[in-house]
């Protein structure tokens, strides 16, 4: 049994160290697949053939439309001037010498709204890099701002929030996106405090030590102050449109779950259980409304060929994102079927008896290992989504604290030197890790400690 604990460990060791120095996660993740089972003495191809493979088309079945359409309504949001819009707004109104609070307030309201990561660094930089130029704050700090604001909080313990993270959690448990609201909310509140006094404490040193901004950085933005942004209240209709039709589509008696009968969902399309599917039905027809409603409030940002170029971008960036975490959900189910894997479960579950602590662990180690808040959690849940809700259905705890618990543990330590997300937001403003990450590593840890803690202090309640 050693041996076929070695192999897991091995092959898994594998995936982040080729991960790290930049291999596709798409061909290296059924390469270390086999690997394992070839070192576990397993079956090659029925593991690849009947195992890797089914896992993978399911996830990405399940999760492509969010994917898709996320991307789509970001990158439109970007073409349109509403990102650069309301960041601006939101600078403006805070002011300079809340340089912080604004970049911080900034990424939370487009995340929150729906807007993916990747986009919210692109428009939210260039108005930090010239408040905190301003304000004389050093540069290297807007990184970590960027992470607090758009990686923590508002991705996944605020409840709505339609970011994947918190709406993977749905398809395991049966709940939807407002699960544990008060617990999401104070435990959310928590972790901006905490991030915030760490970042001005952090930023009150450095200027006290005779530090600014800095010179010759790479990568510093020009903004065209000619340029005529369209109106703020104009801008955040497509988020208003996506947050307010979540809830209306999950909590209301518009819920898409009265939309079709059960007799038609069970017996012409199998669904046995609606609560499942509810929460990604809502969310995609949010998105289609937000993504209209991103079209129509200026129309004339999609001259020429921008409409057609943003849709490729948006639609390339959405497959490789959703290949990438799928693969390595392929290769956490091939691994639960190995023999060593109850060895190394037990020793998860065996850290605690209760499930949201053992489950807290679980996802915060796993986000950190692949490097991806929802590649870890969905590694996670595929492999031991069923025993934690088994287990927590026996205790009598409500399914709702599995989702919030999960959600959160995996924007812990996804953000880890070798993520994919540190390593892009770090390019983009034109820092390195030596420079930044430290403060990165702060923020990291104060969200999977409040993650954990907030786990610990359920267990104690529920």
């Amino acid at each position: 049994m050693f041996i076929e604990v070695i192999a897991i460990l091995f092959s898994l060791g594998l995936l982040i160290f080729l991960a790290y120095r930049g291999f596709p996660v798409i061909v290296i993740a059924p390469i270390v697949t086999l690997l394992a089972v070839s070192l576990s003495g397993m079956a090659l191809l029925p593991s690849y053939t009947e195992v890797y493979m089914p896992n993978l088309a399911n996830y990405i079945k399940t999760w492509f439309p969010i994917f898709i359409l996320g991307a789509v309504f970001g990158k439109l949001m970007e073409l349109n001037g509403g990102t650069a819009s309301i960041a601006k707004k939101i600078m403006d109104i805070v002011g300079v010498k809340r340089a912080l609070l604004a970049t911080i307030l900034a990424c939370s309201i487009l995340t929150y709204g729906g807007v993916s990561l990747f986009v919210v660094v692109f428009a939210v930089y260039p108005f930090a890099a010239a408040v905190f130029r301003e304000a004389n704050i050093p540069k290297r700090f807007i990184p970590a701002v960027i992470v607090l604001g758009g990686c923590t909080y508002t991705m996944d313990a605020f409840p709505g929030t339609p970011q994947i993270q918190n709406i993977i959690p749905t398809n395991y448990f049966g709940t939807d996106a407002y699960a544990a609201p008060v617990t999401g909310l104070v435990a959310g509140t928590i972790i901006f405090s905490l991030g915030y006094l760490w970042l001005s404490r952090r930023v009150k040193k450095a200027n006290l030590a005779g530090e600014g901004y800095g010179d010759g950085h790479k990568n510093e933005p020009v903004i065209n102050t000619d340029e005529k942004l369209i109106n703020f209240w104009v801008a955040i209709i497509p988020l208003v449109v996506v947050m307010v039709l979540n809830f209306v589509l999950t909590k209301t008696r518009w819920s898409v779950s009265n939309w079709y009968t059960p007799e038609l969902l069970q017996e012409t399309f199998k669904i046995e259980n609606l609560s499942s599917v509810t929460s990604t039905w809502a969310l995609i027809v949010a998105l289609v409304f937000g993504i209209i409603a991103a079209l129509l409030i200026n129309v004339k940002a999609f001259t020429g060929s921008k409409l057609s170029s943003g849709l490729t971008v948006a639609a390339g960036g959405s497959l490789l994102a959703v290949f990438n975490v799928a693969s390595e959900v392929g290769f956490g189910n091939v691994v639960k079927t190995l023999p060593g894997f109850e060895v190394i479960r037990n020793g998860i579950t065996g850290v605690s008896s209760h499930p949201l602590i053992s489950e807290s662990i679980a996802v915060n180690v796993l986000a950190g290992v692949v490097g991806s808040s929802s590649g870890g959690m969905s590694i996670a849940l595929e492999v031991m989504g069923q025993h934690y809700l088994n287990l927590a259905n026996s205790m009598g705890i409500d399914p709702e604290f599995l989702h919030r618990v999960a959600s959160m543990s995996a924007g812990g330590l996804d953000s880890l030197p070798h993520s994919g997300a540190t390593i892009t937001i770090l390019a983009i403003c034109g820092l390195t890790h030596r420079q930044s990450y430290g403060d990165i590593f702060a923020i990291t840890i104060i969200k999977a400690l409040i993650a954990f803690s907030t786990a610990l202090i359920l267990s104690f309640i529920v």
